[in-house]
């Protein structure tokens, strides 16, 4: 929606509705209509909107310090990082501000191991319907066409095979020359809600082991309990070199990480990569914060249930409706496949059922509900969406 007296740049696609107010999955606007999330700001606010012990600790923290920088010993930050990596089984941390800087630094990290392996032309290994972000570098790095147009020349250093083939991996492995990483995401969202088959993973592990790659994976939409686990590669089993991770990790206050283990964790020296703002000590309880509630409350294995209870609910809905082609997911990370462009029904959702939902690849309806959803939010989820693909007339 444009609003040409906006002095905000047009970089975005806005429903007319602005929210004042939110408590867990539900908003309100500026009337008082109530309306039912199950976006979660994409994969972002997963604890819910105005969490008490999120709201308490920005509360605290902001009246204690916010920023000093990277240039002295941040407590707060050594917290989060000695977390992060116990639970991901990796061994340092570097902290910044969004997803796309968390994978920024995984790209700088293959540069460096290129270089340390005298590679001189190094290749990343990416899949098509990948994203990774939308700096230049990520965006190189993603599969999707219509986000990279009209910024070409696209940064050079990457190879791109079709997803879940292992077959088209060993080929590139055996055909091109220079490849030092693979950046992959476990369930590829913006992609159309894809999940990597757990033998695939185990076979890109066991690749990168056999010819020196670092094993990189984006866990900036999957990561955080989304899937039904703490980071969406532990469902294959397998450990990465380097995992990336934003979105869940703030609940809304902008955070990412960029964790490593091996040889590939002391990659950066001083000096090599930075953030001004990246770990800052607000930031940092945050993320500590977040994860106190997720392992208090058993978030992701809710994450589990919650997504089995709106896969079925869905499927059981949706049973026969003629422009439903697939429904698919992992935790609580939910594709709808439809025969048909379907953008038009984001803004349908919430004018007629008071639901936040998204659209991604054109066709697939994207659910990211919050992780503290009830049982009833979750069947409302699935009765609402059901509703709107049988009004739907387009």
């Amino acid at each position: 929606m444009t609003d040409t007296s906006s002095h905000l740049m047009q970089a975005y696609a806005r429903q007319p509705v602005a929210f004042v107010r939110g408590s867990g999955a539900r908003l309100w606007d500026a009337d008082g209509v109530e309306y039912l999330d199950a976006m979660a700001g994409v994969a972002v606010t997963s604890l819910g909107h105005a969490h008490p012990d999120i709201a308490a600790a920005i509360a605290e923290q902001a009246g204690l310090l916010l920023h000093t920088s990277n240039l002295f010993r941040i407590d707060w930050q050594e917290r989060l990082g000695e977390r992060l990596c116990a639970l991901a089984g990796m061994e340092r941390a570097f902290f910044c501000n969004s997803g796309a800087e968390a994978n920024e630094a995984a790209l700088k990290l293959a540069r460096l191991h290129a270089h340390h392996a005298r590679v001189a032309q190094p290749q990343v290994l990416v899949m098509d319907n990948g994203f990774h972000g939308r700096t230049l570098a990520t965006l190189a790095a993603s599969g999707n066409p219509a986000a990279q147009r009209g910024f070409e020349p696209l940064m050079p250093g990457f190879v791109r095979v079709p997803y879940d083939d292992i077959g088209a991996v060993r080929r590139v492995a055996a055909e091109v020359p220079g490849i030092v990483a693979v950046l992959v995401e476990t369930v590829q969202g913006e992609g159309g809600v894809h999940a990597a088959g757990t033998a695939w993973l185990r076979e890109l592990r066991a690749l990168c082991d056999r010819h020196g790659w670092l094993l990189m994976i984006d866990e900036v939409q999957t990561g955080m309990g989304r899937t039904g686990a703490w980071f969406g590669y532990r469902h294959a089993g397998v450990v990465p070199d380097v995992v990336t991770l934003a979105k869940g990790l703030g609940n809304g206050f902008p955070i990412g990480a960029c964790l490593a283990r091996g040889p590939a964790a002391a990659l950066f020296s001083p000096g090599g990569h930075g953030s001004t703002f990246g770990g800052n000590p607000l930031a940092c309880r945050v993320g500590c914060a977040v994860i106190d509630v997720m392992a208090r409350e058993q978030l992701p294995r809710r994450a589990a249930v919650l997504g089995r209870r709106l896969l079925a609910a869905l499927r059981a809905a949706l049973h026969g409706h003629p422009d439903v082609l697939a429904i698919r997911g992992q935790g609580l990370m939910i594709g709808i496949e439809l025969d048909r462009p379907c953008a038009g029904l984001v803004g349908r959702a919430l004018e007629q059922q008071r639901l936040l939902i998204t659209v991604t690849r054109g066709s697939t309806i994207r659910l990211l509900p919050p992780l503290i959803c009830s049982e009833a939010q979750i069947d409302d989820i699935a009765a609402r969406v059901a509703r709107l693909l049988d009004t739907d007339q387009t």
